[in-house]
């Protein structure tokens, strides 16, 4: 049963994506692909995804690779503040970036003295952008820490008794060691980031929709006479 009990969800959705009162249908998605709506905001989830991913990547490769050449109590010690802003809910965290993004609030003050007036920072795609990098950065660091602290030392050592210098010895021995964290932050980044609705919603106050808003939408605020074509976009992101 535990595997069906997994699958539920996703069979849920591929039921109301194809079957309308028990009949087979492809309608719901043909709606998808034929709104105006639909395609840009998937569009719009997608590049957010992809930048929060390559900021998080590039932001987060170092700080794993100084961690894991830290002593180990000093890196435990920086790993915990890492984590604990998601021992905080996510919508809290999110509200807490509104309120530093605000016209009259921190950022703006700052930006103000440098002669930076008319900077429109809330309700923007930066603002979501920015939310969504500070809440998945620890999905990138993580991965790759535990996985740059589990690498043979004696390979390093091996390279430079061969001749290698630093930067070779970085991107032919532990570069490629490292890669399995990679993968896997990149995947645990990704995934969420293009899923997610609270952070535009909150952040881009109904001036730029993702694809998760649109799900959320069809299935909260519409009812149950928009689950098909709910279910037809989660069920098109599902494949993606």
């Amino acid at each position: 049963w535990m595997p069906l009990f997994i699958v539920a969800p996703m069979l849920f959705v591929a039921y109301y994506a194809f079957f309308d009162n028990g009949t087979f249908t492809t309608e719901y998605v043909k709606q998808v692909f034929s709104s105006t709506t639909y395609l840009p905001a998937l569009w719009n989830s997608i590049w957010i995804a992809l930048a929060t991913t390559a900021v998080c990547l590039l932001a987060g490769y170092p700080v794993a690779y100084i961690l894991s050449n830290m002593k180990k109590r000093t890196a435990a010690l920086l790993s915990i503040l890492f984590i604990m802003p998601m021992w905080m809910n996510m919508l809290l965290r999110t509200l807490a970036w509104k309120i530093i993004l605000y016209d009259d609030g921190i950022v703006a003050t700052v930006l103000s003295w440098f002669g930076a007036t008319d900077v429109q920072l809330i309700y923007t795609p930066g603002a979501v952008l920015i939310a969504t990098i500070y809440d998945f950065l620890p999905f990138m660091i993580l991965p790759i820490y535990t996985t740059l602290i589990k690498i043979d030392r004696s390979h390093i050592e091996a390279a430079h008794d061969l001749g290698a210098n630093g930067p070779t010895t970085f991107f032919k021995v532990v570069l490629p060691l490292s890669m399995p964290g990679v993968i896997s932050g990149i995947t645990m980044v990704f995934i969420p980031a293009i899923t997610t609705f609270a952070i535009s919603r909150l952040l881009g106050g109904g001036k730029f929709m993702l694809y998760g808003d649109l799900i959320e939408n069809q299935f909260i605020t519409l009812g149950m006479d928009a689950w098909g074509s709910g279910s037809a976009l989660s069920f098109i992101l599902l494949v993606l």
